[in-house]
């Protein structure tokens, strides 16, 4: 031991060394998730409860303008399993999708980037015993608590409307919170590498296009079959399919295809972002 050590006296660096000792995973997990969680509650009470309400209403006012005003000139499409449904409940579920979306990419990408780069919160916590996969886990809880918010409020529409017709559809509402999981294990390593508020704007260029082309509004075949396939390599895509299926209770093999789709994201994001955590902040 260092003569520093032994007069009682450790630097940050030897603090984040010695901390993690005993723990299953080394340096990267202590098991309190829900001291990040529990703070992050706390700041979007005091601040973040006006945007988080706007997140909610888009959705709804597409819904509205698109599944009533559009939806009295197109009549009913084909939907999940060849049935004929209104046009309104052909976008529903895609709006569903949508506004889990929403949620969870605003929570994991802008919240974050300012905690990261401006607040520098990430880097306080990470001299405590937590570790990177607390804070991701931790920020990831808090992105998917809004996207459960927002897929329970927008079914409850769903339901008043008289747009939910199977007990099937209530499974829309973890199967939202699985596709913010997705969304959010991304969006937080991929804010990781912007610097910039020019940068961050990338985000919501990829989102607009997504929102718009992945069979939102219309079916995937009005596309060429080039277009079709990329399509379907989006993650909204498979969203909206998988909730479009679970509103009427049609399953099929696609099914499973869909929610493995996320369960792979998932995976692959959180090894992403507690990478991105543990090289910017345990160096």
């Amino acid at each position: 031991m260092s003569a520093t050590a032994g007069s009682g006296h450790t630097s940050s660096g030897e603090q984040l060394q010695l901390l993690p000792s005993g723990r299953p995973f080394g340096s990267l997990y202590s098991g309190n998730v829900r001291a990040v969680v529990a703070r992050g509650l706390k700041a979007t009470w005091g601040s973040n409860w006006a945007i988080m309400a706007s997140g909610f209403v888009e959705p709804v006012l597409f819904l509205i303008a698109m599944g009533i005003g559009l939806g009295s000139l197109v009549g009913t499409v084909e939907g999940p399993g060849g049935q004929e449904i209104g046009y309104i409940a052909y976008i529903a579920p895609a709006l569903l999708a949508v506004s889990a979306m929403n949620g969870a990419v605003y929570d994991s990408t802008w919240n974050v980037f300012f905690k990261l780069n401006f607040a520098k919160l990430y880097q306080g916590m990470l001299y405590t015993s937590l570790g990177p996969l607390d804070v991701a886990l931790g920020e990831i809880t808090l992105a998917l608590l809004r996207g459960a918010l927002y897929a329970t409020g927008f079914t409850a529409i769903m339901g008043v409307m008289g747009l939910i017709t199977t007990p099937w559809a209530l499974l829309m509402i973890p199967a939202s919170v699985v596709i913010a999981f997705g969304f959010a294990s991304f969006g937080m390593g991929i804010t990781s590498f912007m610097k910039t508020f020019q940068q961050m704007d990338w985000i919501n260029f990829l989102m607009l296009p997504m929102f718009l082309f992945s069979a939102t509004f219309y079916p995937l075949s009005v596309y060429p079959q080039a277009i079709q396939w990329m399509i379907q390599a989006l993650p909204l895509w498979h969203g909206v399919e998988l909730l479009r299926q679970l509103s009427v209770g049609t399953f099929t093999a696609a099914t499973g295809i869909h929610v493995l789709y996320y369960l792979v994201m998932i995976v692959l994001g959180l090894i992403l972002t507690t990478a991105r955590l543990r090289k910017l902040f345990l160096k």
